[in-house]
């Protein structure tokens, strides 16, 4: 049984400022370990990449090979001890084997092992991240960002400065803004301060690397410019608050063009206990934005969130056309999931089938020679697509505990229709992105994509505590071709027959009393 522990931690929101942390890679070694730490002042034990918290960013430049060897030195039997990496948003194209889901594409990575992820990304450049996607692992720490920079970056005409960028991490008690934060109730413990100078631009980069909570982000008196999605680049809108999912990443520019002072960054959560979702006092969910030349003390400023970021005025800069028929149904496939949950037993499903990840990865199953829905496991969570075709999802919203935020691993996929749109669709130019919100109830989502990536790609809420529940369904993607364009290494192939041996002392997992 998994432990719970995890959900009592902090909430964890995270600015990843890369001038100020070491960034790592392409090639670099990842070692996995075990810690005590108090990033709001509350000790616990989490699972870290590389002993640090937040991860370290993994820093390349567009067309590099990427060599990410995952060392695994977990030792808490309080938490899950084997692990796996998945590298969001990074499309795998020919490399399935790497793309990190167990059950989906591997088996765990054991204990004292060690696995070499090898990929590239050539035609790719933005804001990713990284995380465990081996049950709710990534909630105990094991997360970080991942950045691809472009030195033709056509956005590059907007900002001085590539960096301070953010990103986000959230759990129950506390929101930390690069490992600082403060919870209700407890210590005041230092804030993070982003450094800028007057009359410069920057770009951030938001990068919501939560469990659960939806973030509210503003910084008072200062407007923000998308221009990015989930790595994908739109055109610039303005904006002076955003809600961001779990996954999502935004980069927006900062015009540093306001009176030299203290400004508050604010990052509410929609979830979280105590009064965590109602209040900013005594620094709670919050940063500061320092200018140079300002006072070393808390700002004064007050709340200005007039201007949220709508999904549909979002548009993407290049090639924007969703593919298929400008039309309802115009693609090549079309597909409705009907999410449901029973009270019961405390599980979803997609259209009748709760995803529980098989022994016997999807990807082995494909090249050990399954190819019709009825060959896989588990049954009813397989969905098999054609090559080379468009794709329409229609997903509607309003199952329990939403919004859902879900998330297309291998692709990016057009947002024809948002949440909370009554039957507007656009075919034209929509956002192009990898992780939507399905909203509330009387929303249908809808998203397209062209199965260009042969593989097994999961499709699932990005809330994890979802994920560990059912809320899944994976696409297997021209299974017939898979085996000629996916090659696993050797090591790929040894990971479940070092796993299945293990001794069920290093599967199990110690539950910890929970405090109240």
């Amino acid at each position: 049984m998994e432990s719970t522990f995890g959900l009592l931690t902090s909430c964890l929101l995270c600015f990843f400022v890369t001038l100020s942390y070491a960034a790592v890679g392409p090639q670099a070694t990842l070692q996995v370990v075990n810690k005590v730490i108090s990033p709001d002042g509350f000790s616990r034990s989490a699972s870290l990449v590389n002993g640090v918290y937040p991860a370290p960013v993994i820093a390349a430049n567009k067309g590099a090979t990427f060599g990410l060897n995952v060392v695994n030195s977990l030792s808490d039997s309080t938490m899950l001890r084997s692990t796996s990496i998945h590298w969001h948003g990074i499309f795998q194209r020919g490399t399935n084997w790497a793309d990190g889901p167990v059950g989906v594409s591997q088996c765990p990575i054991a204990p004292n092992h060690s696995f070499l992820y090898k990929f590239s990304a050539p035609t790719q450049a933005g804001t990713f991240w990284y995380h465990s996607h081996f049950g709710a692992q990534y909630c105990d720490g094991m997360r970080g960002a991942l950045v691809i920079y472009d030195p033709n970056d056509p956005q590059k005409a907007l900002y001085h400065y590539p960096s301070p960028s953010v990103g986000f991490f959230p759990d129950a008690d506390a929101t930390l803004i690069n490992g600082k934060g403060r919870y209700p109730g407890g210590p005041i413990t230092d804030l993070l301060i982003v450094n800028v100078e007057h009359g410069k631009r920057y770009r951030l980069r938001l990068v919501s690397i939560a469990c659960d909570p939806t973030y509210t982000f503003s910084i008072d008196n200062h407007l923000l410019t998308v221009i990015e999605a989930d790595s994908e680049s739109v055109n610039p809108v303005v904006v002076d608050t955003l809600e961001i999912f779990p996954g999502q990443r935004y980069s927006v520019v900062l015009n540093a063009n306001q009176p030299i002072n203290n400004y508050w960054i604010r990052s509410l959560p929609d979830s979280g206990k105590g009064n965590l979702t109602l209040t900013y006092d005594g620094g709670l969910s919050s940063a500061i934005l320092r200018y140079k030349g300002a006072p070393n003390r808390d700002p004064a400023t007050n709340l200005t969130q007039n201007n949220f970021l709508d999904e549909m005025h979002l548009h993407a800069l290049v090639n924007p056309a969703a593919p298929g028929a400008p039309a309802v149904d115009g693609a090549d496939v079309n597909i409705n999931l009907a999410l449901t949950f029973d009270d019961a037993s405390q599980l979803y499903a997609v259209n009748g089938a709760t995803f529980e990840p098989p022994s016997v990865p999807v990807l082995l199953q494909i090249l050990s020679g399954a190819r019709s829905p009825h060959d896989f496991l588990p049954k009813g969570s397989v969905i098999t697509l054609p090559r080379n075709k468009s794709v329409s999802l229609s997903v509607p919203g309003g199952v329990f505990d939403g919004p859902h935020p879900f998330h297309l691993h291998g692709h990016s996929f057009s947002v024809v229709r948002s949440a909370g749109t009554a039957d507007t669709y656009n075919y034209v130019n929509p956002v192009r992105r990898d992780v939507v919100s399905l909203g509330d109830a009387g929303s249908n989502v809808t998203i397209r994509f062209r199965t260009d990536n042969p593989g097994p790609w999961i499709f699932h809420c990005h809330i994890d505590w979802h994920l560990n529940r059912g809320l899944a369904v994976v696409f297997a993607e021209d299974p017939q071709d898979t085996p000629q364009v996916v090659n696993p290494p050797q090591a790929w192939k040894d990971l479940c027959p070092i796993y299945d041996g293990l001794a069920p002392s290093l599967t199990s997992v110690s539950l910890v009393p929970v405090p109240t």
